[in-house]
């Protein structure tokens, strides 16, 4: 048996849905893609890419493309936003590189999502529907049937989810909401020209502060600088993107200093998302059905491992499909068996690393303490668990 001429549908055109797509074409399989706005794309600024990001990229074939529309940072950093002072930095350069086989680099959304459509739009065997929301998901021992909002049926051997975090198919599956998290985070893109001369910084820079923090670095060759405040509300909040208010952001930064502040009022236009993770589950599917990327472990944004997670899922998906000689239901569990304790390590962490960002009082002390002394190789011991991550190593096998 192999996993020549299976068919899949994806459900979702973003990051991970078309890294999915790709990854399956890889394998000969048949995918169709079905999403439901009516153009694909993605909103939202800058996203980073850790060195394992890289290497999913590779393996789908788009890497060489992604590194052309990357920035490659310098260094990582992260400010005290009360006093201003530097709580730590270590360097992403080549000593970075020569151990972990990749560079750490940021990317406007939107390029990334290019970078892995034109990867897709490169194989005959994938088709996409756009307009095309599904609407029910039945399975028998023969295959998968999806339906649309207009009643178009879908049929193929199995269906990959990866509609989002407030997932269609996942509440289906399992009835657990998205955990709101309170976090309201704020984006905008501010030219180069406009930003102060001192923060043109190659780094993404982390402004740490009481319940709140922000984070700058430059996108599109330096032209622009990325934007992203997050703040603990002091609303009820639901799972939301609207157009943001600069007064509303003002309001959560009065206790930082003037060097970060003066940040918030570059932007002439915010957006504004309230944030939620998914809490991690044991499995994401049940027979020839499971999920990927933020429908599966939607996290929050302190990790910036979103989309790397989603394109580790993707290759990971099929190299189980090669491993597995094209037994759907084998390589699903393969694959779950091998991405939802990492997944799962990430959402987590991500958790924690919000409270260290947005430590008060004494705990703030504590965690600048933390980095004092520590030299870049203890930082990238840290990270080995999360960058050292490579395609051929990937199954739990």
């Amino acid at each position: 048996m192999t996993s020549q001429g299976k068919k899949f549908i994806v459900v979702g055109g973003g990051i991970g849905g078309l890294a999915a797509a790709v990854a399956l074409s890889q394998q000969g399989c048949h995918v169709t893609v079905l999403e439901q706005a009516a153009e694909l794309g993605e909103i939202g600024a800058g996203v980073q890419l850790a060195p394992n990001a890289f290497a999913a990229l590779d393996a789908l074939g788009v890497g060489e493309n992604a590194r052309k529309r990357a920035v490659f940072t310098e260094q990582l950093v992260m400010m005290d936003a009360v006093d201003g002072s530097e709580v730590g930095s270590f360097p992403v350069g080549q000593a970075f590189r020569d151990r972990f086989k990749n560079p750490y680099a940021v990317i406007h959304r939107a390029d990334i999502h290019a970078t892995i459509l034109e990867g897709a739009q490169g194989s005959d065997l994938i088709q996409v529907e756009t307009s095309t929301k599904v609407a029910s998901v039945t399975q028998d021992d023969a295959g998968v049937t999806a339906v649309d909002q207009n009643g178009r049926i879908f049929k193929a051997d199995a269906l990959i989810a990866a509609d989002g975090v407030r997932s269609v198919i996942r509440e289906k599956m399992f009835n657990d909401p998205p955990r709101i998290s309170g976090h309201v985070v704020y984006r905008a893109v501010v030219p180069v020209e406009e930003m102060p001369a001192d923060l043109q910084i190659n780094a993404p820079v982390v402004w740490a502060g009481p319940d709140c923090h922000l984070v700058h670095y430059p996108l599109r060759g330096g032209q622009q600088y990325n934007l992203v405040v997050t703040f603990h509300s002091r609303e009820e909040e639901e799972w939301s993107v609207t157009d943001g208010s600069k007064e509303e952001v003002l309001s959560y930064f009065e206790g930082i200093c003037p060097r970060a502040r003066q940040m918030l009022h570059l932007p002439k236009t915010w957006r504004r998302w309230a944030t939620a993770d998914r809490n991690p589950l044991e499995k994401w599917g049940e027979g020839r059905v499971t999920m990927l990327g933020d429908a599966a472990h939607g996290m929050l944004q302190y990790m910036a491992q979103g989309a790397c997670m989603a394109i580790e899922d993707a290759v990971t998906l099929g190299e189980a499909m090669k491993h597995c000689q094209g037994d759907v239901l084998q390589a699903f569990q393969l694959y779950e068996k091998s991405r939802i304790p990492r997944t799962a390590r990430v959402v987590l962490s991500a958790r924690e690393m919000g409270r260290l960002y947005h430590a008060k009082g004494v705990e703030r002390l504590v965690r600048n303490q933390l980095w004092e002394g520590r030299t870049p190789e203890r930082f990238y011991d840290a990270l080995e668990w999360l960058y050292g991550w490579r395609a051929e190593k990937s199954l739990a096998i």
